[in-house]
């Protein structure tokens, strides 16, 4: 379906019954990335997945600033108030992921549960995330001038998705032409807007203050991601992770029943306080 917010429609997917899951995809990905879990997560919950602006079906906008993660976390509230529900379970992936961390820390008493996979809460020193910007906005430019094929060559071969070489032919097939779906402006401006370099630090008293109960996901052959959730597990207040053996960035690829199952254990089982 299509939901105005502003000056954007967004494609919204929506499948299943239960308590509200809202998931969130990462960059270049689309609403598409988490189709492979309907049958088990629409068993008991209702899955509302966006297509994050610039990417997928929603609609474009030419302003950067129209890009920025508070921004589209303010978008994501306006859709579940379109759809009638206040809260939720949310589920975010790497860009997702730090969007859906930006969305609680904006509209706590609007998540139940919260899931990370392979996300930080943004970087800690103004240094770092200028540094970050400028890099962000050389990949922007080398998408725009280059165009999509070139640039998802590049993007597919970076280490952080090394383990990925590993998956099926016809899995990477797919992921590939799905990657291609999406446009440049759309990919360049998510960049320059909602990229690391750009988005608030959640470090600290942010994410200590947080009361939800989070689960971390994180892959061993992704170092990176997996000692950053192990510092944001010292600063949750009602956190666990869990770390997938041979596996990469993208864990709901890599090893998606196993994916699927983590996930619906942690959003039906009830933890119990003594």
């Amino acid at each position: 379906m299509e939901i105005a917010i502003d000056d954007i429609r967004y494609n919204v997917e929506t499948y299943g019954e239960g308590f509200p899951l809202l998931l969130l995809h990462g960059f270049t990905g689309d609403s598409s990335t988490w189709t492979p879990f309907y049958d088990i997560w629409g068993k008991h919950s209702k899955l509302i997945i966006p297509d994050i602006l610039g990417h997928g079906k929603t609609e474009l906008s030419n302003q950067i600033q129209r890009y920025q993660i508070e921004v589209i976390a303010h978008d994501l509230k306006e859709i579940l108030d379109e759809l009638g529900v206040h809260q939720v379970d949310l589920l975010g992936y790497s860009m997702g992921g730090r969007l859906a961390l930006t969305f609680v820390m904006l509209f706590p008493d609007r998540v139940r549960k919260l899931i990370i996979e392979s996300a930080s809460p943004g970087l800690q020193t103004k240094k770092e995330r200028e540094l970050r910007r400028r890099k962000d906005a050389e990949i922007a430019q080398f998408i725009i001038k280059n165009g999509m094929e070139t640039f998802v060559d590049y993007w597919e071969e970076l280490p952080l998705f090394l383990s990925m070489k590993r998956l099926p032919p016809a899995v990477k097939r797919q992921i590939k032409a799905q990657r291609l779906d999406n446009s440049t402006m759309g990919l360049a401006n998510s960049l320059l807007g909602m990229g690391t370099g750009s988005q608030p630090s959640w470090w600290g008293t942010p994410l200590q203050q947080l009361t939800c109960e989070v689960l971390l996901l994180t892959g061993t052959e992704d170092k990176k991601f997996s000692d950053i959730a192990g510092s944001m597990l010292t600063e949750l207040k009602n956190g666990s992770w869990i770390t997938f053996e041979t596996c990469g960035h993208a864990i709901h690829v890599e090893e998606p029943e196993k994916f699927g199952t983590i996930v619906s254990d942690f959003l039906i089982t009830r933890r119990i306080s003594f």
